[in-house]
């Protein structure tokens, strides 16, 4: 290894892009890796994302490439950011490629619809499965963050997390700037559950701005989303105070209220009365909370907590129920105190 801490950014999408831009930003020597040669290549030439982040030029110190084991063998640290249906494939490639005490950070919010493991728990079982001896920590980076706004220097605070705190503290230096904050955790459950259950969340507030409802049934669903994220990552065994927190709280604002919101944007045209093929078809990025919700849906299912918007938002994406009757049945739930 030839620089102590050589980065590789894996996915080259939006999210990918800006943390590559952020960590080039810093001086850092940053590879970011994509699969499609071509765009790849594109953005070598452009010295841009055009496809996902037009507009934003890239450093120059920011290496592309499409070869995966070139720039892993040379990476002290991989930061994971391709979208959760394909994390296992490319973990799984690029796992024997991995330097012994290497850093893995994921900054994929979702989890796997086969398996309904977290993004941390694939890549935990992948190494102790197969590669035993590499001795590699595993964390997350997680918190309310559009891609552009990171790839603009807007002002922007998250958490990265790691199971030792002290490499959290560590790491933590490498990440953050002027523009972009880290603070040290060490919840990987509960950051990981935050972040992905706040995608169905936004869903179902995209659904009650689509249907025309005003901010007072934001505000209500933002705050009852919380608490079900709450219960489901505590039974689980996270920290009650992770989801107050920038990964929890932070990022379910963001994602409920911002028109950068992929998964708010689903919502919406649900709402609208759009079929989700058709929305799908349209989008150019992922939103993660389609699949999350299947994944997140199956895994309450073993613990006897109560999820309401959880179980609308299912029945509206995998069994096509209408979303003002989904609304209606929401209110029409027994009185409780609160």
């Amino acid at each position: 290894m030839s620089d102590k801490w050589t980065i590789s950014v894996v996915g080259a999408g939006s999210w990918g892009t800006a943390l590559a831009i952020v960590l080039a930003e810093n001086n850092k020597k940053v590879f970011l890796w994509g699969h499609n040669h071509v765009n790849i290549r594109r953005m070598q030439e452009s010295r841009e994302n055009k496809k996902y982040l037009p507009g934003i030029r890239l450093p120059d110190n920011l290496h592309l490439t499409d070869d995966l084991k070139f720039c892993i063998r040379q990476s002290t640290i991989v930061l994971m950011v391709v979208p959760s249906h394909g994390l296992r494939d490319v973990f799984n490639e690029l796992a024997v490629w991995l330097n012994d005490g290497s850093y893995i950070i994921s900054a994929v919010k979702g989890i796997e619809n086969r398996s309904l493991e977290t993004m941390t728990m694939i890549m935990e079982n992948t190494l102790q499965q197969r590669f035993r001896e590499k001795k590699c920590e595993i964390g997350v980076l997680s918190g309310p963050s559009f891609a552009r706004e990171v790839a603009e220097k807007v002002p922007t605070a998250v958490t990265l997390g790691f199971k030792n705190i002290q490499t959290a503290k560590k790491l933590q230096n490498i990440f953050g700037n002027s523009f972009f904050r880290v603070y040290a955790g060490n919840d990987i459950t509960g950051l990981e559950i935050s972040a992905s259950y706040k995608n169905i969340i936004a869903i179902a507030a995209g659904v009650c701005d689509g249907l025309g409802y005003g901010l007072n049934t934001r505000a209500a669903l933002i705050t009852r989303g919380l608490t079900e994220m709450t219960r489901l990552g505590t039974a689980m065994g996270a920290d009650v105070s992770t989801f107050s927190g920038l990964s929890g709280l932070g990022d379910l604002i963001l994602t409920c209220t911002g028109n950068l919101s992929r998964n708010r944007t689903v919502g919406l045209k649900l709402g609208q009365g759009k079929k989700l093929e058709e929305i799908v078809s349209e989008m150019k990025m992922v939103a993660e909370g389609i699949k999350t919700t299947k994944s997140i849906y199956e895994i309450r299912k073993k613990y006897e907590i109560e999820t309401p918007i959880l179980d609308e938002v299912y029945k509206i994406i995998y069994k096509g129920k209408q979303c003002s009757l989904a609304v209606e049945e929401l209110l029409a739930r027994e009185l409780k105190v609160e």
